[in-house]
């Protein structure tokens, strides 16, 4: 019989939270005891696992400790800040959805197919990167080899990036999460602008990048937009090589690796839709064609699930990676 391990989700109520619970459902994660916290107003409810109702607590400074083994944070910044150092203190590992760790250069920033090594590192915090950054450097890391040397992103949104709050203006056509009706446009603005003119939304793609990748010089810009979608996140992802490249063997590489799904036949009007992306786990690619402007340059079209392997998905699988590698 394989080990099993005391879980806890927190923020379980949320989206990405109920995700996390259903994922772990699905994969059959060696689960002994699953506990479930979130704030005071939610405690008491129950939400079922596995066919059995499992009550929702009070998340406190007192809740993570022995004999849970691994905390998955979906509960916001803030709360991660609080709590996550409470549960590291007290043995627990603590994989966070929030941006609140991600740049902190002691916790390591994961995509389980692009950098697992990083969760060698020994730190008892382990962050998730963006929804937009994770299905982007999948395909990245394949191309590392030939030596990146630029990055530019431009994104397409769902408005479950935003949460419930933006699932209710798509659906009942109201601005009380987006600045303009989400209905009618196009929104270029994710989060709040910066002092230099990106949000803050671009520059977290920029900065994770580089982290996840190892490669903190690299140049890399992002204009991100909201689009009128419920879910899925798709990038158009403009890349720069230092080397050249042969176009048939870089769509073979993209097609054998881990979580990659290519979807690249244009003769058929065949490429990535993010309605077909909703409830998979892997990234989907196409459009897989030479930029001719440049020496050694390549396009492509990323979509993925944004609420799954962009959040949810991507926090059981490091965890997933925690277990296989004897890190627990």
């Amino acid at each position: 019989m394989k080990k099993q391990y005391n879980l806890a989700v927190c923020g379980a109520t949320g989206v990405v939270g109920r995700k996390v619970i259903e994922v772990l459902e699905e994969r059959d994660f060696p689960v002994a005891n699953l506990s479930l916290f979130a704030s005071a107003r939610s405690a008491g409810q129950t939400i079922d696992f596995k066919g059995e109702p499992v009550t929702i607590q009070e998340l406190t400074e007192d809740s993570l400790k022995a004999p849970i083994d691994i905390a998955i944070f979906s509960a916001g910044g803030d709360a991660s800040k609080h709590y996550a150092p409470f549960a590291a203190d007290n043995g627990v590992i603590v994989i966070d959805n929030s941006s609140a760790w991600r740049m902190d250069p002691k916790v390591p920033l994961v995509v389980p197919e692009v950098n697992p090594n990083a969760l060698n590192s020994g730190s008892k915090i382990i962050a998730n990167p963006n929804c937009s950054t994770i299905q982007s450097v999948v395909p990245l890391g394949v191309l590392k080899p030939y030596g990146i040397k630029r990055v530019v992103y431009s994104t397409y949104q769902a408005v479950s990036g935003a949460g419930q709050k933006g699932i209710a203006d798509l659906e009942n056509n109201t601005t009380n999460n987006f600045p303009y009706s989400i209905n009618d446009s196009v929104i270029p603005q994710i989060d709040v602008f910066l002092d230099n003119g990106y949000t803050k939304e671009e520059v977290k793609m920029i900065e994770e990048t580089r982290k996840i990748l190892e490669l903190p010089d690299l140049r890399v810009t992002a204009t991100t937009v909201r689009v009128p979608i419920k879910n899925s996140h798709g990038v158009s992802i403009n890349i720069e090589l230092e080397n050249a490249f042969d176009l048939e063997q870089v769509k073979t590489e993209f097609a054998n690796h881990s979580g990659l799904v290519v979807v690249d036949d244009t003769a058929n009007l065949r490429y990535p839709l993010q309605s077909e992306a909703n409830d998979k786990d892997e990234v989907f690619i196409g459009r897989i064609r030479r930029d001719d402007s440049l020496e050694n340059g390549l396009n492509i079209w990323v979509v993925a699930d944004n609420i799954r392997k962009g959040a949810a998905t991507n926090s059981v699988q490091i965890a997933e990676t925690l277990i296989k590698n004897n890190l627990v």
